[in-house]
């Protein structure tokens, strides 16, 4: 079969310290207030994978200039201006963040992106943006291909949002909020955001560039108008990236070191020590970084997600080698990402022999034996590593299209048979 990767297995227990590349989430909010901010700004340790590049050529499609060199770019902002065409791929962030730039901007933006990316939800955003007084052709459809046609500015004021299905949605107005003529004072109303952290995140980060967010109402986030500061940006280890090689230590019984692992962080990430220990594993952290020591036992896991749900597929794979049932909860809004998650999850483990019973919200997974076979990944870079953690001890496992996990890692392949073979890389 074309395009399919066999998945190494783990002849001795893991042992290995893994450099992450920089967190995808803080790149491209980087970018974006970078791109917006009253002066040249610089990232420091930034990831260079598919869904930053994008970023940053879609702020150069619109005017700002990127300089990728190595480990640390540059940003010069420059006049947001139209005509144009933005190439979201399949990013979440890109076709997200970037129509409220286009917002901004002078002339008509067109974004378009590969096909998962049009049956990706955005009504709400593009209700939002028109609600603030911004122009967007999208042929009634609420989602892409659309053209953003900037006015030069928003006034903004208030504006209320569901932002249920992504907290991307709330993220894109309080990125570009600074630059409305009144600021914004957005509310949102429906069910929990999920993926709390990312909110916090991008609050954290625009308080670090001098803008002012009063976040202290529940629900409603108020963001004073001024253009965000220059600065240099430090970019953190992608800690969600880190559960595959993490996992990898607890299904082999093994050992792997995560340098520079952030003692206060707000990335989702972050909550992978204490979801792998209650499966078992040992976890230690201090100035050096994070340790995760497996130890031989797999425990089922029982957690709401709800908060971060990037980590579920990996968890899930886990989940599949344990020894007691799990039950994942709090994810529905998994089914509108790169693909349906708990539909592609539930199938592909158990065409491996796996019991997974698909929830409204989630995932039961029962204990049972797994053998080999052909694990598809619709295009999505989690799907990708969470089939890799099974084929560390399942013989015979065979990932298509690996090469998608370059949309956040660059050569993923290349750092677990790395991690494979033990030391540091």
């Amino acid at each position: 079969m074309e395009n399919v990767w066999s998945a190494p297995v783990a002849t001795v227990p893991v042992d290995a310290t893994v450099v992450l590349p920089g967190s995808k989430s803080m790149t491209n909010r980087a970018l974006v207030l970078a791109a917006l901010a009253d002066g040249p700004s610089s990232l420091c340790r930034p990831l260079e994978a598919r869904d930053t590049v994008l970023m940053a050529d879609g702020l150069a499609a619109m005017g700002s200039a990127t300089d990728r060199a190595g480990d640390l770019w540059s940003v010069r902002p420059g006049r947001l201006s139209g005509p144009s065409t933005v190439d979201v791929g399949n990013a979440g962030t890109v076709m997200r963040f970037l129509p409220a730039v286009a917002a901004l901007a002078d002339g008509p933006v067109h974004f378009d992106g590969d096909d998962r990316a049009h049956d990706r939800p955005l009504g709400a955003l593009i209700e939002a943006l028109r609600a603030l007084g911004a122009q967007i052709d999208d042929g009634g459809r609420d989602a892409l291909p659309f053209t953003v046609n900037g006015l030069g500015g928003l006034t903004g004021g208030d504006v209320t949002i569901d932002s249920s299905q992504s907290s991307q949605f709330l993220t894109a107005l309080l990125l570009t909020a600074p630059l409305f003529d009144k600021g914004l004072r957005v509310r949102h109303a429906g069910p929990p955001v999920p993926s709390a952290p990312h909110i916090r995140m991008t609050v954290e980060m625009l308080r670090a560039a001098g803008v002012s967010v009063d976040d202290s109402t529940r629900s409603v986030w108020a963001v004073e108008p001024g253009r965000p500061a220059a600065r240099e940006w430090v970019i953190e280890p992608d800690l969600s990236n880190a559960a595959a090689f993490l996992a990898a230590a607890l299904v082999t019984g093994g050992r792997v070191r995560i340098p520079a692992w952030p003692v206060r962080t707000t990335q989702a990430g972050a909550a992978l020590p204490e979801l792998f220990t209650r499966m078992g594993a040992h976890v230690c952290l201090d100035a050096g970084g994070l340790v995760l020591q497996g130890t031989g036992t797999i425990g089922g896991l029982d957690a709401d997600l709800h908060d971060v749900g990037e980590l579920a597929p990996v968890l899930a794979a886990v989940c599949a080698l344990a020894t007691a049932p799990s039950r994942l909860h709090g994810i529905a809004h998994l089914r509108q990402h790169e693909t349906d998650r708990l539909v592609a999850l539930s199938t592909e483990l158990n065409k491996l022999g796996g019991q997974v019973r698909e929830t409204e919200d989630g995932l039961v997974i029962w204990p049972s034996p797994l053998h080999g076979g052909v694990f598809n990944t619709y295009d999505d870079h989690r799907l990708a590593t969470a089939a890799t953690v099974l084929g560390l001890v399942v013989d015979g496992v065979q990932v298509v299209d690996i090469a998608t996990t370059t949309k956040t890692l660059p050569d993923f392949p290349g750092m677990w048979e790395r991690m494979l073979a033990g030391g540091t890389h």
